[in-house]
């Protein structure tokens, strides 16, 4: 069975990688040998074993019926977006770790696939090599997803995991991840949450069967946080982590983006590094995690091949992904109740007059206190500080 790759970065190569090196294991899950027959990309490789292999026109994997399966790892919406679709209309599955792809345009493209018996998968979109969508569309197919909740971003829970760790400001933790690789020279799209918005509207759609707009969860990233909010967390006994959430509340879900405090007995407190998970609560299965490598080449790979043995096992039938186009409305996340951490300038008795009852925290930052509220909603939070000289909250969880 022939393969092609679009896109041979750090996620293409590593699917070559895996694909040949694991080769005789995989013939037999499959059934019988997988090989790359085309690399799609505008560089040319001189020396390395696939340098035949590489093709720069699209349409000659397209309209070559030896293909049956093809690999996208170009990233962003175009021409990516365009390159799949004409190889679903070409009757060829495809695979993805384009989370950009799957949230904008995964209820086309799935329709596509339906209607040319092929089939459209995304496993790594989300966990990277944490297996996450199909557990949901399989495994708990019986439940009713009630939340989610993850880590799901390696680059801000390593910054953060550094900044608790060494009391380091946040810049000074963002070049050294840069300088390790694990951040980009243009880190905008994790460090203010863009990433984790897209993966966790990805995986609300699926729960749902809808579309869910990544642009209508509320997003807020960690370049905000500071090495003092560090310095309160602790003193509290908590850990600041980037949470993506989505909470079933009557017939829709509220969606957000942002740092959290947790408790340790939470089960994302201890989620460090690089490593990512993601907390499951269904009405039947109550509490489930999955946790491991969120990123990479090769574990976010193995997701991408768990795709292709997945395709290659149903050569001749549609997988059914519930996904339509129709977009689903999110409930007002104002609605929403949980505890506020609140550093503020104003005196004692400006916040028991806002907030009433209230848990200080002191003498971490010379002239001013810190406070966690009572539950209550982001509404009634957004009122009792309007009257205080707030200089940060971040919610409690």
């Amino acid at each position: 069975m022939k393969v092609a790759i679009m896109g041979f970065g750090t996620i293409g190569s590593g699917v070559y990688k895996v694909l040949t090196t694991n080769e005789d294991v995989i013939a037999k899950r499959v059934g019988e040998k997988l090989e790359v027959k085309y690399v799609l990309d505008r560089r040319e490789f001189p020396g390395e074993p696939w340098e035949k292999l590489v093709v720069g026109d699209y349409n000659i994997i397209a309209n070559d019926p030896d293909v049956d399966i093809v690999v996208e790892t170009m990233g962003g919406v175009e021409p990516a977006y365009t390159f799949v679709k004409a190889m679903l209309e070409a009757g060829k599955h495809v695979t993805t770790s384009n989370k950009a792809l799957v949230a904008d345009k995964g209820a086309d493209l799935i329709k596509t696939a339906r209607d040319n018996n092929v089939n459209f998968l995304f496993e790594a979109s989300v966990g990277g090599g944490i297996p996450i969508i199909r557990p949901i569309l399989e495994c708990l197919t019986g439940d009713v997803i009630e939340e989610i909740s993850g880590i799901v971003n390696g680059t801000t829970n390593f910054i953060l995991t550094k900044m608790t760790e060494e009391g380091s400001e946040f810049d000074v933790v963002l070049k050294e991840a840069q300088n390790l690789g694990y951040a980009e020279k243009d880190p905008t799209a994790d460090i203010e949450g863009h990433d984790a918005q897209r993966k966790i509207a990805i995986l609300t759609s699926l729960v749902c069967g809808q579309q869910v707009e990544y642009t209508d969860i509320p997003t807020e990233g960690i370049s905000h946080i500071t090495a003092n909010d560090i310095k309160y967390a602790k003193k509290i006994n908590r850990n600041i982590k980037l949470l993506a959430t989505s909470t079933a509340v009557g017939d829709t879900y509220v969606a957000r983006v942002a740092p959290y405090l947790l408790a340790p007995e939470h089960p994302l407190f201890a989620v460090n590094d690089v490593f990512n998970a993601i907390f499951v609560h269904g009405n039947m299965l109550g509490d489930g995690m999955f946790y491991g490598s969120g990123a990479g080449s090769l574990p976010t790979a193995s997701a991408v091949v768990g795709d292709i043995v997945e395709m290659a096992k149903h050569k001749n039938m549609n997988i059914p992904l519930e996904w339509k186009s129709e977009k689903k409305e999110l409930a007002d996340s104002s609605v929403v109740e949980s505890a506020f951490f609140v550093r503020t300038k104003s005196d004692k008795d400006a916040v028991k007059s806002a907030f009433g009852n209230v848990e200080f925290v002191e003498g971490v930052v010379d002239g001013e206190v810190g406070f966690t509220t009572d539950v209550m909603t982001e509404a009634e939070y957004e009122s009792k500080a309007s009257t205080l000289d707030v200089v940060k909250m971040i919610r409690v969880r």
